[in-house]
């Protein structure tokens, strides 16, 4: 590998040092990695214009899990008495394509599952959906990014006819007179975004953030709305009724770029400030105060995460947050807009190139003739070869084992016995599939159910792209050789397609022959990457997406003159605030709410590894207000057992002020009887799907000392 390359390219001049991005989240950090693997260090890189080199502790430590003594280094099979013993490549891939075969003939194509994750790089995403259709002919693949930004890019498409999660650089966030900021914890989930909140504060902007939770972020807020769980929907159409009420709209940007508006101002009529105070728990004092800021402010940002849409009024939610930013007139207009933060490290590029359960690459819908032919031509298979759509990541769960269900299945880059919703279910419909396998660098809970686990090659030993929150493509870049014997997960695909007789359809050597490949298969598409290229995305630190040639330079900002929908404008919708689908009752009087903690990133199958990370944080606790601890008589640093109509599960009291009287708060990234996932609902958004992780009824009681002893 030749590193000695011109620092303007990516890489550090000196020859030991690889530029790349960090594995964990969306904003996709820049970093240098220094050899040799065995002493590996990392630091920010300064020169990349989106962290500007700070980044936070996972990403300093994200060399630690390279050399991990637990590290998976062969393929592993389960033996009779339920054991895994070591296995040859040929063997492992020889059985895979056995069982597959097996299952297919026996039950059908669509009787064998994929699902894969975030965190894969676009080249695997776009291979690993390639395969399902073509190597294997099933329409059941779809990925754990069901579980993240389903309903914030549901709702995106119905408003705006694309979904790209900021469509527009976070450089915008500083040159907003207000920024709210719904259902994020962004100084814990990505701190060094925090800088551009920081600037636009020091430029005299106000920030407005809307969590149940005093997080650490609300903390900093100019106003912060504590609102009662499940309530987004009745607290922006209250603050949009005031905003009608008081005239603070653009009414020229509405006539001239929007339609449906007098739905939605009929609609709002009905969130008059008292009643929305009722629901939402906010005072009309301060639904009026935000008005106000919104109202007057020359720019303003509205963006929402996963405390908004991670329920089953998911797209319902962030519709109702982008009516407001329609209203205004922000979106499309320099340093205002609406956007949403996206979570996982490829969570944007994932699901853009096909392992989503209705899409095909380039964000084309799969029962699209147009867009069936065009794959179609691409991959060099006939039309009616392609399946049609799938089912949802928890439902293609729940159908494991089931009669006309899913009898086997492929996992990659995910840990789905932790990070699923009712996760105790979830495990037993694992169990219940005839053939599992994992791919994975870690024997992680899932892993630990599998038939079959293969290892694969970790971020600093594979080449790819992800493409960041902004929509902004990245390279990837190799630091070091695989270990022998593993294999990166693309190469594993390939191989297990010519096991399986399809490898003409696979016959890469190379990430970048498959990005080629993935940048002709979107050209047109809503996602179009035709003119991006490796080469390209060094030159410019990264390409923004749309790029449909390459004389293109990639497009940061979008919706300036028009939207991509039949009409060229953005569609409001009347959103009516629903209940969640589990509200508190004598049984189970209190709110569950779900989040992520600054050391640990999501179900913790790396960051639990590593040593640094859980001195900071080595298990998982249970937010309660102290007058609500007080009722149950429990003492901070005691254990408690929480329960809901899915299970139970035992964490450490942390008695605060910061959370409400009638709410818990758990964070999710532990596995056993620290599981949050143990009680969290599985209830749909009926259009994204997602599951409604954020709300829930439980009930607390204290528990003996021995259970926390036991997890």
């Amino acid at each position: 590998m030749q590193n000695s390359v011109d620092p303007q390219v990516g890489w550090a001049p000196d020859q030991h040092k690889v530029a790349t991005h960090c594995p964990y989240c969306a904003l996709q950090c820049g970093m240098y990695i220094s050899g040799p693997r065995e002493e590996a260090t990392i630091g920010g890189n300064p020169r990349f214009p989106v962290n500007n080199g700070r980044m936070c502790i996972k990403g300093w430590h994200a060399a630690a899990t390279l050399q991990h003594p637990e590290r998976l280094r062969t393929p592993l099979r389960r033996a009779a008495d339920g054991t895994f013993e070591p296995i040859s490549w040929k063997e492992a891939l020889a059985t895979i394509a056995d069982n597959f075969r097996r299952v297919q003939t026996h039950y059908g194509k669509d009787a064998l599952g994929v699902l894969g994750g975030g965190s894969l790089t676009n080249e695997k995403a776009y291979l690993l959906g390639k395969f399902a259709r073509v190597a294997l002919g099933t329409s059941q693949i779809d990925y754990n990014g069901r579980f993240c930004m389903s309903s914030a890019a549901t709702a995106g498409q119905a408003a705006f006819g694309l979904d790209r999660g900021l469509p527009f650089p976070v450089s915008d966030i500083p040159q907003a007179d207000v920024v709210m900021l719904v259902g994020s914890n962004a100084a814990e989930t990505m701190p060094p975004l925090m800088q551009y909140f920081e600037s636009q504060r020091r430029q005299g902007g106000y920030l407005i953030v809307v969590d149940p939770r005093a997080s650490i972020t609300a903390q900093t807020a100019t106003v912060y709305l504590r609102l009662t769980p499940g309530t987004d929907a009745a607290l922006a159409n209250g603050i949009l009724h005031i905003l009608i009420r008081e005239g603070w709209l653009d009414y020229q940007y509405i006539q001239q770029r929007t339609t449906d508006f007098e739905r939605v101002k009929a609609n709002v009529a009905l969130y008059w400030p008292e009643r929305v105070e009722r629901i939402t728990g906010i005072a009309e004092a301060q639904l009026f105060q935000v008005a106000r800021m919104l109202g007057e402010a020359r720019s303003a940002i509205i963006l929402t995460a996963r405390g908004a849409e991670q329920q089953h009024q998911g797209v319902h939610n962030v519709l109702s947050y982008i009516n407001i930013a329609l209203a205004l007139g922000l979106v499309g207009r320099s340093g205002s807009g609406y956007g949403c933060l996206t979570g996982q490290g490829n969570g944007q590029g994932g699901r853009e190139h096909g392992q989503k359960a209705d899409q095909l690459p380039g964000y084309r819908h799969i029962t699209d003739p147009i867009a069936r032919r065009h794959i179609a031509g691409v991959w060099g298979v006939a039309e009616e070869m392609l399946p049609g759509p799938g089912r949802s990541a928890y439902e293609m769960l729940e159908a494991l084992g089931r009669p006309d269900g899913i009898y086997a299945l492929l996992i990659m880059g995910t840990n789905l016995a932790v990070s699923a919703p009712n996760a105790l279910h979830i495990q037993e419909r694992l169990r219940a599939a005839e053939f599992m396998v994992v791919v994975d660098f870690f024997l992680s809970e899932t892993a630990r159910l599998a038939d079959v686990v293969l290892p694969a090659t970790q971020w600093a030993e594979e080449e790819g792209t992800i493409t960041n929150l902004e929509g902004r493509v990245l390279r990837r870049r190799r630091a070091f050789p695989a270990p022998q014997g593993i294999y990166t997960d693309s190469e594993i695909l390939c191989m297990l397609a010519a096991t399986m007789g399809k490898g003409d359809y696979f016959s890469y050597t190379e990430a970048s022959q498959i990005f080629d490949e993935l940048a002709r298969a979107s050209a047109g598409g809503p996602a179009d990457y035709a003119g991006i290229s490796y080469e390209k995305i060094d030159e410019q630190d990264g390409v923004f997406w749309p790029c449909p040639s390459t004389e293109h330079p990639g497009m940061p900002r979008l919706f300036q003159e028009r939207f991509p929908t039949p009409s060229g404008r953005a569609r409001f919708h009347a959103i009516t605030h629903q209940a969640s689908a589990e509200e508190p009752d004598a049984t189970y009087p209190l709110y569950l709410t779900t989040g992520r903690v600054l050391a640990q990133y999501q179900s913790g199958t790396q960051t639990r590894r590593v040593e640094q990370l859980n001195a900071s944080a080595s298990q998982p606790w249970l937010e309660v207000h102290p007058t609500t601890a007080g009722t149950y008589g429990i003492t901070d640093g005691e254990p408690v057992q929480a329960t809901t109509r899915r299970g139970s599960a035992v964490f450490r009291a942390k008695v605060t002020g910061a959370i409400r009287e009638d709410t818990i708060f758990v964070p999710f990234h532990w596995g056993g009887q620290q599981s949050a996932n143990r009680l969290t609902n599985p209830a749909l958004d009926p259009e994204s799907r997602m599951p409604e992780f954020k709300v829930c009824a439980v009930r607390i009681e204290r528990a003996n000392a021995s259970s926390i002893m036991e997890v």
